[in-house]
């Protein structure tokens, strides 16, 4: 049976975490259960809680979001329904209608995708789907609250009559107006209205000349309103129509509440269920706020929290756009308790209450910001002595109080027990209030509690360092700053600095000399010893840090290197296949030359034939006839030789392009081209002269050839001479 005290809750600033839940939740109700919330006291309880956000949370991500659960509160009115002979307004019953129709929806759609979220099913399969509520209201009462002309045929047949005697009413009241407006009786506003009913507005000299029921007069009283005799006959008429359309209406809800009263629970259950998602999104949406996660929860002694933030500190930070450090932080059977220590604002207690926190909201059902491989089990206790416990009301010191905190863990401390206290051990004579807080730490650690505390008392860090299963721990600082790094550090106690940040601080160097001889000299060799270590710890961690840095970077260039060496074997490779194929063609070129020069003197072509026959026979006994596969490949490796090149040209094309770029930044005006001018292609090194010019094509003759090229793509070398 898990049980937290509400004092371990203050302590945590678990009350925080559930005003910013609350805000999360779309309903009163949602919220009013966001601020109850407490830890599980069984473990099934528990797991379901988690599954039921973590399901949640996952519906942020996937295509099958959740629908609406927001309603509005129904209390009152279930109260009110449960009451014999008594019956709701329309608008009470349209707020009935519209929670059983988003329940309904819900529980369809969480029966459609079990597979997605199985515990949140789970949970709907326990609330009775029903439509009949929503058939019985929407029978009567529309969407606006209002009751429907159809919702009984005596209710249609009164506002049928209704409406025919509006009407005359109207048309009786239009000639009235008419009639007293020609004889000039009326002010120029005409008509008004009062008391709900429409009268004419009649100047006073005439009243008694207009037959009809005076309603009132204007404050100067110049103007009478009067509603005529004609019109007055058919509004009393409408008036009893009124009162027995009312009747009609008081009738058929106090049938409709008949007909919904043995809903009551159910709809009770209804509200419940929808008030409980409200919460469950809220959490879920607060885990995407501080990414948090579901832990592995085991049975196994271990609480591992791998880089673990504290949710508010992270919420406050990244507001205010600052950093946050995380923490890594195990506690297992071997090292069941960790000691912190090391200089005030480092960053101790912030760990402490990080680790209780975590602990306290994962208790609860809400997921928490560490990575994804960490794991714990669940404490049956969680006891907490943290801040300034000075109680004014009880007129105790906080030494006295923090001792009947220490009696209570006493008590309450077992091998479930996980116990954090804030500076251990202050409050009293160093000497005695450190005797009695060793006596304490090694009675917890007998009875195989987990724990975290924060001291500066040397004799605590000494203790921690003989006990087998517990471990010293410190917060590393810069050694030449003294800046808080804000990381925790396990297996070395932590020195407190205290000389080192009075002098930094402008204490004189004299007045810390003389401190130092007030005191015992193996203490401050003690605490000298420990900052020293400290120091290189710091530097350790730094040096690690910057060759992390250095082999991740050195990896990175090795394989880019590789890449690089991959490719130019590649390009090698082409190149020396491309360079044997053009050496043969050049070799087989200058034997047909050859050829052709012998034949160019002696004019035998039985001989050229020969000579030419010759030369393809010895060509064609070098090959080897080739399958269709292996010609298909060679052809496809050609073309892939071929289509690298005019890659690798093109990329030498466009830097060369880009360097005259930028060797001519400023772009000078494009000559015109004339007939005779010397001209070459922008992207070429043939000189030719310009012959013709047709629109926008322009012919260069190159001496051996001609070509009809775009004027576009040509630049003056040299202009005609004159």
């Amino acid at each position: 049976m898990i049980s937290i005290t509400e004092k371990t809750l203050q302590d945590l600033q678990f009350p925080t975490i559930l005003e910013t839940v609350a805000e999360m939740c779309n309903t009163e109700i949602g919220k009013e259960k966001a601020m109850l919330i407490s830890p599980f006291r069984h473990k099934d309880e528990l797991l379901t809680a988690l599954s039921m956000t973590s399901e949640y949370q996952s519906s942020f991500q996937n295509n099958n979001a959740l629908p609406n659960h927001g309603f509005e509160s129904v209390s009152n009115e279930l109260k009110f329904l449960a009451i014999e002979d008594s019956f709701l307004e329309g608008t009470g019953f349209r707020k009935i209608a519209t929670i059983s129709e988003t329940t309904n929806t819900l529980l369809q759609f969480l029966k459609k995708f079990d597979d997605y979220y199985p515990t949140l099913s789970q949970k709907a399969a326990s609330v009775e789907y029903n439509k009949d509520i929503n058939i019985r209201i929407d029978e009567v009462v529309d969407k606006y609250g209002e009751i429907k002309d159809t919702a009984s045929p005596g209710l249609l047949n009164i506002r049928r009559e209704m409406n025919d005697v509006r009407a005359k009413v109207n048309q009786s009241f239009a000639s009235a107006l008419t009639h007293n407006n020609s004889l000039g009786y009326l002010d120029d506003i005409k008509e008004s209205f009062v008391q709900n009913r429409r009268v004419l507005a009649v100047l006073a000299m005439y009243r008694r000349k207009v037959k009809g029921s005076i309603l009132g007069t204007s404050k100067t009283g110049s103007i009478a309103y009067i509603e005529p005799e004609a019109t007055l006959k058919y509004s009393r008429e409408l008036g009893l129509l009124e009162y027995e359309e009312k009747e009609e209406i008081v009738r058929i809800l106090r049938n409709l509440s008949s007909m919904i009263r043995p809903f009551v629970e159910m709809l009770a259950n209804y509200q419940e269920f929808l008030s409980d998602i409200d919460v469950i999104a809220a959490k879920a949406k607060y885990a995407v706020r501080i990414n948090g996660i579901m832990p592995a929860i085991t049975d196994e002694r271990r609480l591992f929290f791998r880089e673990a933030f504290h949710p508010i500190l992270l919420l406050t930070n990244r507001q205010k756009k600052q950093p946050v450090y995380p923490q890594t932080i195990e506690l297992s059977q071997e090292k069941r308790i960790i000691v912190i220590s090391g200089p005030n604002a480092g960053g101790k207690t912030i760990s402490l209450k990080t680790v209780g926190l975590l602990q306290l909201m994962l208790q609860s059902g809400m997921l928490i910001p560490v990575h994804e491989r960490s794991e714990t089990f669940l404490f049956d206790r969680i006891l907490t002595d943290i801040g300034d416990n000075q109680s004014i009301e009880n007129h105790l010191s906080t030494y006295s109080y923090r001792l009947k905190n220490m009696n209570y863990f006493l008590k309450k401390c077992n091998n479930k027990t996980l116990f954090l206290i804030d500076e251990f051990g202050t409050g009293s004579d160093p000497e005695l209030g450190g005797a009695l807080a060793e006596i304490f730490l090694e009675e917890f650690y007998h009875r195989e509690a987990f724990g975290i505390i924060t001291t500066h008392y040397s004799n605590l860090k000494m203790l921690a360092n003989d006990l087998p299963h517990a471990i010293n721990a410190n917060m590393l600082f810069d050694e030449k700053s003294l800046e808080p790094m804000y990381k925790l550090v396990l297996g070395q106690a932590g020195s407190s600095f205290t000389f080192e940040v009075a002098q930094k601080n402008g204490i004189p160097f004299g007045l810390i000399n003389r401190a130092k001889k007030r005191i015992e000299g193996g203490k401050v060799r003690f605490d000298k010893t420990i900052a020293t270590l400290q120091k290189e710890r710091s530097k350790m961690e730094k040096t690690s840090q910057t060759l992390k840095e250095e082999e991740t970077k050195a990896r990175e260039e090795s394989k880019r290197l590789e890449e690089t060496n991959v490719k130019i074997r590649q390009k090698l490779e082409s190149y020396q296949e491309l360079y044997d194929q053009n050496q043969k063609l050049i070799y087989i070129g200058q034997r047909i030359d050859d050829i052709a020069d012998k034949y160019f003197n002696n004019k035998n072509k039985k001989d050229l034939i020969g000579e030419f026959l010759k030369l393809v026979e010895i060509e064609n006994s070098k090959r080897k006839k080739a399958t269709t596969k292996e010609v298909k490949a060679k052809e496809e490796q050609k073309k892939k030789v071929v289509e690298e090149v005019k890659v690798q040209v093109e990329e030498i094309r466009k830097e060369k392009k880009e360097r005259k770029l930028k060797a001519q930044p400023i772009e000078k005006p494009k000559p015109v081209l004339k007939i005779g001018d010397r001209v070459r292609m922008i992207d070429g090194r043939s000189v030719g002269t310009l012959d013709s010019i047709e629109k926008n094509k322009a012919v260069v003759n190159y001496g051996m050839f001609t070509s009809q090229v775009s004027i576009d793509t040509l630049e003056l070398v040299e202009a005609k001479k004159k």
